[in-house]
């Protein structure tokens, strides 16, 4: 069987499923009830110096939904804890006492002076916490106070920090990036420039999740009024892995330990992050919409996987993907790939037609011989990946990758090869047109 044990930093847990600091790590109570069912750790929610925090009492949260009210994006604008910190940090205490094989990390976020940082650092290595993370990330309502991702945009900023909590702590400092940058890599340069022992990312996206016409005030609305919030969720995981994969290959931050964020809802995107180069991966908006129980899935899914490959430990897998993340100038420009339509699943509906007519290549026929039927032109076919994108019936159109030479039955061409005579040819739609 495998074993999801995971040792991070020194931070021993039974899996490398952690709760991300939010409003699910926001109190013991939550907390426990994450461990009951099986969470391999926590990211406390963010504490902050007292006095503590006042949040709206109204609507927190906006979500995008799909056609069948999955949810794709979430929203918030709450800010870090509102519970005074002396709460916190004893609940913290008894917490990790009575679940000592748990990761415990806890989130910080303090005014940019040294006397700060160094006062609740002493206050959390109190409560025998494995560790902190520095909220450099929050991308609302901190960050117009100095806080949150306006330290974590100036990469100057957060060296500084990250030397200074160094100083003042024996415990692992985790710095928690902000996605709202032009390139990820230089915040992850500075926190290891300034002696961070990992990141962590992505925090939320700055957004506006929407317009209410009849009120015309953005969604959530308070009062009439809205402010942007942080965006997280499925829709998001692109962003993370790119950023997460930009950071793993950076020779500037020397393999750097990272614990990945962002729009993680199975298993299998907690794979792609550690393929990725991530040694733990951090969840809330599928805790926030499934419940705490999801995590069974995961490890079991995980655990299920890593079997069927021969993996034993999580450690066999971190990081193998890495290699094959590259620049766009160093892609095979000789690799040709055709889509190909399986005719006993297809539906005949015409989408991949239509839109390759309409967006693309002409590449797809409608008609063979008279009768509605859909094929791919090989010499037009770019191998784009457009039709597989939009297919509604999986697996009806796949791409197969084709030896170099390979020819058109059509025309005995190359399949590199353009038509002879684009301007007659039946899949030119000017050229069908004229002949009508």
């Amino acid at each position: 069987m495998a074993n999801l044990a995971t040792e991070f930093l020194g931070i021993k847990s039974p899996n490398p499923f952690w709760l991300a600091s939010a409003p699910p790590t926001d109190k013991a109570y939550n907390v426990v009830r994450a461990f009951q069912a099986g969470w391999g750790g926590v990211v406390w929610k963010t504490l902050g110096e007292d006095p503590p925090i006042v949040n709206v009492n109204g609507p927190r949260y906006g979500a995008v939904h799909g056609p069948d009210r999955r949810l794709l994006g979430f929203n918030n604008i709450e800010l870090i804890t509102d519970r005074p910190l002396e709460v916190n940090l004893r609940e913290i205490k008894e917490v990790k006492r009575a679940w000592p094989d748990r990761a415990l990390v806890v989130s910080l976020m303090v005014p940019c002076e040294e006397r700060n940082w160094a006062d609740i650092l002493a206050r959390v290595e109190e409560t025998g916490a494995d560790g902190v993370e520095l909220n450099f990330g929050c991308p609302h309502g901190m960050s117009e106070r100095g806080m949150g991702s306006a330290v974590g945009q100036v990469p100057e900023y957060i060296e500084m920090v990250a030397r200074w909590c160094k100083a003042h702590t024996r415990m692992p400092v985790i710095v928690k990036l902000t996605p709202n940058i032009t390139d990820i890599r230089y915040p992850a340069r500075a926190a290891a420039k300034g002696g961070a022992d990992a990141v962590s990312l992505i925090n939320t996206v700055s957004s506006l999740m929407g317009v209410d016409l009849d009120r015309m005030a953005p969604v959530p609305t308070i009062d009439g009024k809205a402010s942007h919030g942080g965006y997280c969720g499925p829709a998001v995981k692109p962003i993370a892995l790119n950023m997460v994969a930009e950071i793993a290959r950076d020779p500037a931050t020397n393999g750097m330990p990272l614990s990945a964020i962002g729009g993680i809802t199975t298993w299998r995107d907690a794979a792609e992050f550690m393929a990725l180069g991530a040694g733990t991966v951090q969840v809330c908006t599928a805790a926030m919409t499934y419940g705490f129980r999801i995590v069974q899935e995961m490890i079991a899914g995980l655990s299920q996987w890593m079997d069927e490959k021969g993996y034993t430990s999580v450690s066999d897998f971190v990081g193998l993907a890495v290699p094959n993340v590259t620049d766009w100038q160093y892609l095979n420009l000789n690799y040709v790939t055709k889509a190909r339509i399986d005719q006993e699943l297809c539906i005949k509906c015409g989408r991949c037609h239509v839109v390759c007519e309409d967006t693309s290549h002409q590449a797809i026929t409608r008609t063979v011989a008279g009768v509605r039927k859909f094929e791919v032109i090989d010499s037009e076919c770019v191998g784009c990946n457009l039709c597989v994108s939009v297919c509604p019936v999986e697996n009806c159109i796949t791409m197969e990758a084709l030896p170099p030479g390979a020819t058109d039955p059509r025309t005995g061409l190359p399949v590199e090869a353009a038509y002879a005579n684009w301007t007659t040819h039946p899949n030119n739609p000017m050229a069908r047109v004229a002949a009508e």
